[in-house]
């Protein structure tokens, strides 16, 4: 029921996404008085799922689901249509057509793109606002568990200022940060100190599996759940939300201060002064050889580390004049973000290829259960990352038409259909190569 659920926004999204793009080349095409032969959501090789003529185009479904089209007559593109290369340019030809026309034409997918992310981040923003924990309200420092960040030589009650000199305003945006980054200042003990990133660290990030988590996180109080069942404390009254505050009458504030100090008492009974009520309350408890009570702590969310007083949030809602700049700077981080990150992947020795994913890894970052918060979060990142990769100088993208366009209203020379044909021809092998070794890393994942 996950998957379903998982793809079935995810197909939700990515129909949306292909229809209003290719509605962005089909509005100013017609405009212009261009013939549209098809307008077609997704690959309808062979044979279609539906199909409807109305007027001079058909409208249809295919059964392919790896992008949409919509064939402009006199126009060399993914359909590899020829037969109009033997004939003189008809005058509702995309070829007959001024260059600034059909420049327009092109451009209209990737703007209809940006927009819409655009418009989608403004809504968000007017309808949610930003609730997140300030980087600066985490005044105790990071909790490190994992790995990847003791390689970094970080430890617990670390501050992360800064990554590449840029004052970080999210704790939540650490590990994206990282991954963006090539150095980073932290506070240890009233010193500022500058440490490196490696550049493998992506390939080190992917390396630890899709279900890792971040990098770092913040720390947090040990509150009792409940104990295993071969606990030689399950009968000492200790009861689920009592929250530990000292061992041994050393003052706890978090869990791995409470970890740090039962590590030193294996093998040893230990008073534990926890919290109830209001009320303190002491119980004897042993320590076994591994250094654990054998008690689980409690999953607190973000909010509830609110409640109890560690965290302060940043709660911010926004008017729709406001919501307006916000969106638009939400728009450009996005983007930005996304550049730097591409970067990495056409460097390998970052391995950052290795995170490359296809369909199924952006179907998984829909969440298992319907958000409309979270559904409208993703499709507005995958509009701008849809739109900057269709503005790519790659023959059988919409930036590798505008090149040849921009070319010819320069130069004044227009390239010849011969040559635009195996320009096509060679950015379509281009992509089907991408997409297998994208979809490629997915399957591989998958396996491990």
């Amino acid at each position: 029921m996950e998957i379903l659920i998982k793809a079935s926004q995810f197909i939700l999204s990515l129909s949306l996404l292909i229809v209003l793009h290719e509605l962005g080349h089909f509005i100013p095409a017609k405009l212009f008085k261009t013939k549209v032969e098809k307008f077609y959501l997704f690959f309808d090789y062979k044979f279609s799922l539906f199909k409807k003529k109305i007027g001079e185009t058909v409208y249809g479904i295919g059964w392919i689901p790896l992008g949409g089209y919509v064939k402009i007559a006199g126009m060399i593109d993914e359909s590899m249509d020829k037969e109009h290369l033997n004939e003189e340019p008809k005058p509702w030809e995309f070829r007959s057509k001024p260059a600034w026309q059909r420049l327009i034409i092109m451009l209209g997918g990737v703007f209809v793109n940006f927009v819409l992310g655009i418009f989608i981040y403004i809504m968000l923003m007017y309808a949610y606002g930003e609730k997140y924990l300030p980087n600066e309200n985490v005044k105790d420092g990071i909790w490190v568990q994992d790995s990847l960040a003791i390689n970094l030589g970080l430890q617990n009650g670390d501050k992360i200022l800064s990554v590449d000199g840029q004052e970080l305003k999210k704790f939540s945006d650490i590990t994206l940060e990282f991954v963006n980054g090539n150095e980073f200042t932290i506070e240890r003990d009233g010193q500022a100190i500058k440490k490196e990133l490696p550049v493998d660290f992506i390939s080190k990030l992917v390396d630890r599996g899709k279900d890792a988590g971040p990098v770092v996180g913040v720390r947090y109080p040990f509150m009792a759940a409940k104990f295993t069942d071969d606990s030689p404390n399950k009968n000492s009254g200790v009861l689920a939300k009592d929250l530990i505050v000292s061992i041994d009458s050393i003052p706890v504030k978090y869990f791995d201060e409470v970890a740090s100090l039962l590590q030193e008492r294996k093998n040893q009974d230990i008073l534990m002064t926890v919290k109830r009520d209001g009320a303190l309350i002491d119980y004897t408890l042993k320590v076994n050889e591994n250094g654990k009570l054998g008690l689980y702590p409690a999953n607190l969310s973000i909010d509830e580390l609110e409640k109890l007083g560690y965290y302060d949030l940043a709660d911010i809602e926004y008017s729709f004049a406001e919501a307006i700049p916000a969106g638009i700077n939400k728009s450009y981080e996005t983007l930005a973000s996304y550049v730097k990150q591409l970067k990495k992947i056409f460097n390998p020795s970052t391995g950052a290829y290795k995170g490359l994913g296809g369909f199924i890894s952006i179907g998984s970052i829909f969440p298992a259960e319907w958000s409309a918060e979270a559904f409208w979060n993703i499709t507005a990142f995958l509009s701008i990352m849809l739109g900057f990769m269709n503005l790519l100088p790659i023959p059988a993208l919409d930036g590798g038409h505008v090149v040849f366009t921009l070319w010819e209203m320069i130069t004044g020379r227009k390239p010849g259909d011969k040559f635009l044909e195996y320009a096509q021809v060679t950015g379509f092998i281009l992509l089907i190569a991408l997409l297998l070794f994208a979809n490629g890393n997915d399957i591989v994942k998958l396996f491990q």
